[in-house]
């Protein structure tokens, strides 16, 4: 007999995921701003922010 899913734990899994990425985007935006106050030059397609083990 087949199990019944867990409809709730899947959306719980999705949400979290979002919002995991949703953190991620606003850490790399702060990082960005925060450079581009320091005087470093942002604009260049090659400029990455710091890897940070906080997120």
């Amino acid at each position: 007999m087949a199990r019944k899913p867990n409809y709730s734990f899947e959306r719980m899994e999705r949400d979290r995921a979002d919002a995991e990425k949703a953190a991620r985007k606003a850490a790399a935006k702060q990082a960005k701003k925060d450079a581009k106050a320091r005087g470093e030059d942002v604009d260049q397609p090659d400029w990455q922010p710091p890897e940070d083990e906080a997120v």
